[in-house]
């Protein structure tokens, strides 16, 4: 799957459409009439209108097309963005994308395509920045866009042309790789190796699992995939992928340093190994020689990187992910031609992942055990903040050391979970746990709230709002040392030490970083203490234009 990174270099603008075509919105002779939701403080606005328009947007959903209908899409969201939705399960040939109205449409070049795409995706929430969004067939069956309009479909025009050059790419290397795999260990100049042929693969915030098969599929885009050895080197998740020749380790290495597996994790960092050849000695879960396939299996365990402590489930079916997509995985009987993907066989481990039940889709998580005469949904929304972007806090009306906090994506919930559950907060050892609820739900008019409900889904501070966001590689555990940054040239060490002791903290340690004056670390005498600093000092105004930003640190002084 295209990442959301490489794709949102290409797309700046956006269609624009003639009246009579594209829209089933806008045509009004085609007796659909399909809006937008109505923004928060529109919601109350006509809901008879609402639910007719409901029950016409019902009628128009079973009709099979190649034309999808996406509502609901975020103001920002690019014609990359929705093409990234679509290229797990075949190819893209046009997209109009209508800003003013929150939506979108998307055309595959096929109808089995399309048909995939909408079945997979009433299994699972589509997302699009943080959003879920809507997905259904259009009542048109080819979409057409006014191209008069030069300027606005340029980008489009070519956030098209780079994800069909980049689908191209892929079906190639996809026949290549099979062919490598089948290719026999003799004297071929292929399997020889050479400088810069081998590639050293670091991932870095691994929240779920990565299995070789993984690596595979996403490496034998670029060329033919020889023999890959994985393996943990200083508490991290490494690999060396070795191609036959230069020019796929180098395509390979530029098309996906940096880029994430998963949205938001699961980051790869490539450069190119001192090593020349590999020598693999066993075909299982940690090596594998493609040009070999009778090699002995060793004492691999087929399990372990499926059980690594640590890690979450995978998420493959839960999740907008960046490069790994359904490969291949049938939903509701469809099997969906997956971007670039393998045919796996029964006993591959990724396969039997993938089978797995995914990751719940829950956003929303019930914290309980908390210091009711300290805690305010404020405090809750920056502690939680660390780990994901809160939409909406709820201090339990009747109960109030409860409350639920929804996060804006499933893995964020988790993230969190997995930080925050047993953590003293205020004194008190907090509870974290998935909720049943699926969203947070605001009091209603004249319903007594006290001020325990809050929506925060617009608010400036989300630290991972933007796409690809370099805060997921900075995401730590609560430690008693805490990262500050977004530190004034005029601000001082004794200014800072001065706000954090005005508010009864204790300062153990404290050092700028000698490159960047910018930030800094700052040691509090207990991790409890580090937290209630947190909650305190985080978006502390330093002058007049420069809010501090406090996160956990994963260094000591």
């Amino acid at each position: 799957m295209v990442s959301e990174s490489s794709l949102l270099e290409c797309s700046n603008g956006r269609y624009t459409a003639s009246e009579t075509r594209g829209s089933d919105e806008l045509l009004s002779q085609s007796g659909v009439t399909v809006m937008a939701p109505a923004a928060p403080h529109h919601a109350d606005n006509n809901n008879q209108d609402s639910a007719a328009k409901k029950v016409k947007l019902e009628q128009n959903v079973g009709k099979p097309s190649r034309v999808i209908h996406i509502r609901n899409i975020p103001n920002e969201t690019t014609e990359a963005e929705i093409i990234q939705l679509g290229l797990p399960f075949g190819r893209v040939s046009n997209v109009l994308v209508l800003k003013g109205k929150n939506q979108a449409f998307l055309e595959m070049g096929e109808e089995l395509a399309a048909v995939a795409m909408v079945a997979y995706f009433g299994g699972c929430v589509a997302q699009l920045r943080g959003r879920a969004v809507y997905v259904q067939f259009s009542n048109h069956k080819e979409l057409k866009t006014d191209q008069t309009h030069s300027n606005a479909s340029a980008s489009a025009q070519a956030a098209l042309q780079a994800a069909q050059a980049i689908s191209n790419s892929a079906g190639a290397a996809l026949v290549a790789g099979a062919g490598a795999a089948l290719q026999p260990a003799n004297g071929g100049t292929e399997i020889q190796g050479g400088p810069n042929t081998v590639l050293r693969v670091i991932i870095e915030h691994m929240l779920y699992p990565i299995v070789l098969d993984v690596l595979y599929s996403i490496f034998q885009r670029y060329g033919k995939v020889l023999k890959i050895v994985t393996f943990t080197k200083n508490n991290s998740f490494q690999a060396l992928i070795q191609y036959p020749d230069t020019g796929s380790a180098q395509m390979a290495k530029t098309a996906l340093d940096g880029q994430n597996i998963y949205n938001g994790c699961c980051t790869l960092r490539i450069d190119y190994s001192k090593m020349t050849c590999l020598n693999v000695k066993y075909n299982n879960d940690k090596s594998r020689d493609y040009t070999n396939p009778s090699l002995p299996s060793g004492d691999g365990d087929t399990h372990q990187l499926l059980t690594t402590g640590g890690v979450l489930a995978p998420p493959f079916l839960g999740l907008g992910s960046g490069l790994a997509s359904p490969y291949g995985v049938g939903v509701g009987g469809v099997g969906l031609p997956a971007f670039g993907a393998l045919t796996l066989t029964p006993a591959s481990p990724a396969l039997r992942a993938l089978a797995a039940p995914p990751m719940p889709l829950a956003t929303v998580l019930l914290v309980s055990n908390l210091n009711e005469e300290m805690v305010t949904p404020d405090a809750l929304f920056t502690l939680f903040g660390v780990y994901g972007d809160v939409q909406r806090v709820k201090i339990l009306y009747n109960k109030k050391d409860s409350a639920l906090i929804q996060m804006a994506e499933p893995h964020q919930a988790h993230l969190a979970m997995t930080h925050m559950d047993k953590l003293r907060v205020f004194g008190k050892a907090m509870r974290v746990m998935l909720s049943k609820h699926q969203t947070v739900q605001l009091p209603k008019e004249g319903q007594p709230d006290a001020g325990l409900t809050r929506d925060y889904s617009q608010s400036p501070l989300h630290r991972f709002k933007k796409p690809g966001s370099k805060n997921y590689q900075n995401i730590y555990p609560p430690s008693a040392t805490l990262h500050l940054s977004n530190i004034p040239a005029t601000v001082s060490e004794d200014d800072i030490k001065e706000a954090f002791t005005k508010r009864g903290f204790t300062i153990k340690a404290f050092k700028f970083f000698p490159k960047d004056r910018k930030m800094a670390l700052v040691q509090l005498p207990s991790i409890d203490d580090a937290v209630a600093a947190l909650i305190k000092m985080h978006n502390y105004q330093l002058s007049e234009s420069n809010h501090l930003r406090v996160s956990f640190s994963k260094s000591s002084i």
